[in-house]
């Protein structure tokens, strides 16, 4: 019988990480597209902590770039969004919003789409390098409309100027914001739409030096790798800049499902930058609207890393909004999962649908 307590005392008082409640936590995507964004009215901006503070949120992943627009000051990327806020609030935005975030015990990551430049046909980064900084496929070119890919323009990842430009605007923010807590590297992928892309003369031309390879297509293995290769020394690069500046700052990256998607469409290899340390912890965009579906995507990623705890699971807020019985079962079994943390998208859409706010606010703190 001693022995019997014993074993109950170190299962409980010497284990606090595996049966605490903080690794469960909710955390918030919050997007500029709302509108308005939140960044752009100090109001809005108490609003958001005083929820996040009321759903017990461990983290706001806050959007500051995207489509190479800047919500922050940037030498850069076109800041004309983070001048208008800066105009209407009179002070920075983005910074009032991690000082009461801190004050409420909440951290803030800044969220950063990379090789996205949505439909912006008139970005800094293309006018600076043209056309050629843009990822494509093997078919002939005339005009901007054909790069266009599921309605975007993407980045060549393997083209070492884009690659100095992003990580160029990590840097402004890291430096900008001392207090920031990390970064959350959005659109860090390959296009999946029909994936044949990477066919970029920058970016043949490096692959044909490092390999030998003159001949190849989408069936060639080296070239394969070498498109995934690019993805994650992206990764590493931006990782790296980040931390020179500051050390501690965290590091994280939303990573596709299904699991074969992502590898062999997207090219992001996120299962090896989790187990080797390269990100701190990947949010899992698991978006279905069906919970037997999501369950899916759960166990597949548990059967790719050593430590599912580094796995951030998504909740697609946007695809629920008239479903919220599904989405408290999908909510549910993300926090039963054994994942770090569910991470809910996006909080413009707990505005539109108060019943999913008040769900994710009104569970139990023992539930979470």
């Amino acid at each position: 019988m001693r022995i019997f307590f014993y074993f109950l005392f170190i299962l409980f008082f010497a284990c606090p990480a595996v049966y605490g409640q903080e690794g469960i936590k909710p955390c918030l995507l919050v997007s500029v597209i709302q509108d308005p964004p939140v960044l752009t009215s100090l109001e809005a901006i108490q609003k958001l902590v005083d929820y996040a503070k009321k759903a017990q949120t461990r983290i706001l992943f806050v959007q500051i770039y995207r489509a190479n627009q800047a919500w922050f000051s940037s030498t850069l990327a076109n800041d004309t969004p983070y001048k208008n806020a800066f105009q209407r609030t009179g002070i920075d935005p983005f910074s009032f919003l991690i000082e009461q975030s801190h004050a409420a015990n909440i951290k803030v990551y800044a969220w950063v789409n990379l090789l996205s430049l949505s439909t912006n046909k008139d970005a800094v980064l293309l006018k600076k390098y043209g056309l050629e900084v843009l990822t494509r496929n093997a078919k002939p070119k005339s005009t901007i409309a054909d790069y266009k890919i599921d309605n975007q323009y993407f980045l060549e990842p393997g083209d070492l100027r884009v690659r100095e430009y992003l990580g160029g605007i990590v840097e402004e923010i890291t430096v900008a914001y001392p207090q920031l807590d990390g970064f959350l590297l959005d659109y860090i992928r390959y296009p999946d739409v029909k994936p044949a892309y990477g066919y970029s003369e920058a970016n043949m031309k490096r692959f044909k030096e490092a390999t030998g390879v003159d001949v190849f297509d989408e069936r060639t293995e080296s070239w394969r790798k070498w498109k995934r290769d690019q993805v994650t020394s992206l990764v590493r690069e931006i990782s790296q800049k980040a931390r020179a500046i500051h050390p501690d700052i965290g590091i994280a990256a939303t990573g596709c499902v299904s699991y074969s998607r992502a590898y062999m469409d997207s090219f992001q290899d996120w299962p090896l930058w989790i187990n080797s340390g390269l990100v701190d912890f990947v949010e899992l965009m698991n978006y279905p609207s069906d919970v037997g579906e999501y369950q899916k995507y759960i166990n597949e990623a548990k059967a790719k890393v050593k430590d599912f705890s580094r796995v951030y699971m998504g909740l697609g807020a946007y695809k629920l909004l008239k479903n919220p019985d599904v989405f408290l079962q999908q909510l549910t079994v993300a926090k039963d999962s054994g994942a770090g943390a569910v991470v809910v998208f996006h909080y413009g859409d707990l505005l539109e649908s108060p019943r999913l706010a008040e769900i994710l606010s009104e569970l139990p703190a023992d539930k979470q």
